[in-house]
């Protein structure tokens, strides 16, 4: 009974946890192993592995493995995460109204919901944008950059507004580093790079790791952004998991598929999970 009692307060957010999470959970996976479809069907049946089957037979599929692969390599682990940390080293040295001025800024680009960061974006993409205005402007070549490079450009769209969230962790992990270490590294004739390397990054090991996991897994399910930008195209040139689940799902009416799709993307969140994880563990 004491036990019940000490569960008492707790009870109604677990129990609101099972209605609207582990149930929908639990039913998407159950629809991952049929063949339910949105739109003409009088019923659907079990088909087991199947769906799974066809998905890793599908060229379809592993194209959009690849390239979201290489949208999580270049946006969140090279971009995001270099570009936070240059920021963040440099906000440390810079004057008060520059970082009042550049945290506003980069915040900006992080606080705006993603479709209307998708649509900013796709101006500055788009072929009689801002960029290829600018470059017509220093007399440099314009093209059409969602058609040339459709990857890339989202995947600058994904660093543009995402950054924020690297830039105040590392903020944050540079602050906790005492000051007479960085002092006693440059008496000692360290340079800024040796400093960076043999002082900096390995007291920030933990921050980086962290930040590492969580904005893969964010970058690993980013939709509207891709959505609003190039819809996965021209062709498939630009679909990621996200965007290729929802193709599958809801335009092309396949549910179980779909499903099926978000499954192995979970899968595919949980191995860099397990990665940064691993990195995370204590040094022996």
């Amino acid at each position: 009974m004491r036990r019940l009692l000490r569960w008492s307060p707790v009870a109604p957010a677990t129990v609101l946890l099972l209605l609207f999470l582990a149930g929908p959970i639990g039913y998407c996976g159950y629809l991952a192993f049929t063949d339910t479809q949105l739109t003409g069907q009088a019923s659907a049946s079990f088909v087991g592995l199947a769906n799974f089957r066809h998905a890793l037979a599908d060229p379809e599929f592993r194209t959009a493995v690849r390239l979201t692969l290489v949208f999580t390599l270049v946006s969140a682990v090279l971009g995001q995460n270099t570009l936070g940390l240059a920021l963040a080293g440099l906000l440390r040295r810079a004057s008060r109204p520059v970082r009042a001025l550049t945290g506003a800024v980069v915040i900006t680009a992080w606080v705006l919901p993603e479709i209307v960061a998708g649509f900013l974006l796709y101006t500055f993409f788009e072929r009689r944008g801002t960029l290829n205005a600018l470059l017509v402007w220093l007399h440099l070549p314009a093209q059409d950059w969602l058609f040339t490079l459709p990857i890339l450009a989202v995947s600058f769209a994904n660093v543009w507004r995402g950054t924020a969230f690297s830039m105040l962790v590392y903020s944050a992990a540079l602050a906790g580093i005492p000051q007479e270490v960085t002092e006693s590294a440059e008496v000692d004739g360290a340079g800024g790079l040796r400093r960076l390397w043999h002082i900096t990054l390995p007291m920030i090991r933990r921050s980086i790791g962290t930040n590492l996991m969580l904005n893969t897994l964010q970058t690993l399910s980013v939709f509207g952004l891709i959505w609003a930008i190039t819809r996965g195209g021209p062709g498939n040139r630009s679909e990621t998991l996200p965007v290729f689940m929802y193709d599958q799902a809801f335009v092309k009416s396949l549910i179980g598929y779909g499903t099926a799709v978000a499954l192995l993307l979970l899968v595919v969140g949980a191995l860099f999970s397990a990665v940064y994880l691993r990195l995370l563990r204590e040094e022996v």
